[in-house]
């Protein structure tokens, strides 16, 4: 088993399609890069905890290898832009990969240069050392499974989930 912390905004966009994809076994999301101790989500909101809003995300990869999860990471956001993914908008939504050890250092910036010319713009994804991982209250959990028919859900993450469907479907369960 292997685990990638990744920030890529909002979490539960990432949530929802790694639910859904083979080898994955566990999908937790939580906050981590930032200085307070055990924040809530409204700490992290205010912008003043430093904290991201990550996944860490739990993988066979004897079923779905490191590079698509890694892959789809780079395809479900804008890793171009600073502190922002669509409307939400402060350095809790920044793009972000937070690695235990040199070799997934190495993954995680070998991943930046393979997705570099897929986009316009340079990637500003941070890559830094996971400190203390919190995990976020119960309802962000699972959140677009339990909740499918609420706004966010069909404005924002459908298109995401319609996306991986469109390039991943042979990694996906739904």
């Amino acid at each position: 088993m292997k685990t990638f912390v990744l920030g890529g905004g909002c979490f539960w966009c990432l949530d929802a399609v790694y639910q859904i994809t083979r080898g994955v076994t566990s999908v937790v999301s939580g906050y981590t890069g930032g200085s307070v101790r055990h924040p809530s989500y409204d700490d992290v909101c205010s912008g003043m905890s430093g904290h991201a809003e990550v996944v860490a995300v739990t993988f066979e990869e004897e079923i779905v290898p490191a590079d698509v999860i890694l892959d789809m990471f780079f395809s479900l956001h804008d890793p171009t832009t600073l502190n922002r993914q669509g409307y939400d908008v402060g350095t809790q939504y920044r793009s972000s990969m937070f690695y235990t050890d040199a070799d997934q250092e190495q993954l995680f910036r070998a991943a930046i240069e393979r997705n570099q010319p897929q986009w316009d713009h340079p990637i500003v994804t941070e890559v830094v050392r996971l400190g203390t991982f919190y995990e976020a209250e119960e309802y962000h959990q699972d959140f677009y499974a339990r909740r499918p028919e609420q706004g966010y859900c069909q404005v924002i993450i459908n298109p995401k989930l319609a996306k991986a469907r469109k390039y991943y479907s042979a990694w996906l369960t739904a």
